[in-house]
């Protein structure tokens, strides 16, 4: 496989120099500071990501501040004293996206989180306790207990929520590809996850790096060429979510 310093050299030439690709990084929590996030922002980025899944971005980032009114700002308490009727006239609340599923999501997760908290103490300490290194089994653990959280949504409420952590969008994959890595153009075999994990523990082994600035860097090293300034707008729009760029 290739070396990450080669993947690190490209990027850097693309973005224009070593210092100009390091502000172009996202930002995650540390261990200590996702433990201590409450769990109403959990499920608020649960929420958020499967809203997003299959619909413009643009437009529930725009329309997210409804959707904090509407679910009470998340609040776990309040929201877990809600009576299946309740649940329901959020079909007809225009604040929210009007689809079941999605809001049957919010409900089931709601309850993922709630079961999560009583055996970790919360559901951001069950969060930060999961290696990076294993990023995998903690996927498997979001799509088996949680609702809608499969796939490339439970990367991105990963990512959403500050855990250190890959996204295997097309320019990631792309650049793994690139690397020696043997896995589909589309990686959603436990398989390909399995190898594209491994690849990132190698590259977090052999650099420092945190696994979601190797993301990053991975995403800028090929494909596209972004504008800088381009690449800075999409971060303040959708923190965490450009990594195809």
């Amino acid at each position: 496989m290739k070396p990450f310093s080669d993947i690190h050299a490209r990027a850097a030439e693309r973005k224009g120099g070593h210092e100009a690709l390091a502000g172009l990084l996202p930002t995650f929590l540390a261990d200590d500071e996702l433990a201590r996030l409450g769990d109403d922002r959990c499920l608020a980025m649960m929420a958020q990501t499967i809203n997003q899944a299959g619909f413009n971005w643009t437009v529930i980032a725009n329309k997210w501040p409804e959707f904090e009114e509407a679910f009470f700002g998340f609040d776990i308490e309040r929201l877990s004293g809600l009576s299946p009727e309740q649940w329901e006239a959020y079909t007809k609340d225009r604040r929210v996206v009007r689809n079941w599923q999605k809001i049957k999501a919010v409900m089931e997760n709601l309850g993922f989180i709630l079961d999560t908290a009583r055996e970790h103490g919360s559901f951001s300490r069950f969060l930060a306790a999961w290696p990076s290194s294993d990023q995998v089994g903690l996927l498997q653990a979001l799509k088996k207990r949680g609702s809608r959280l499969g796939g490339h949504t439970g990367q991105w409420f990963l990512r959403y929520v500050g855990k250190d952590s890959f996204v295997t969008t097309r320019d990631v994959t792309l650049a793994l590809r690139d690397a020696g890595v043997d896995i589909a153009d589309d990686p959603t075999s436990q398989r390909d996850l399995k190898r594209i994990q491994a690849a990132f523990n190698a590259w977090h082994d052999e650099t420092g790096l945190p696994y979601t600035h190797l993301s990053k860097i991975a995403a800028y090293s090929i494909g596209t060429n972004y504008e800088n300034d381009d690449i800075m707008e999409e971060m303040a729009k959708f923190p965490g979510m450009d990594d195809a760029r």
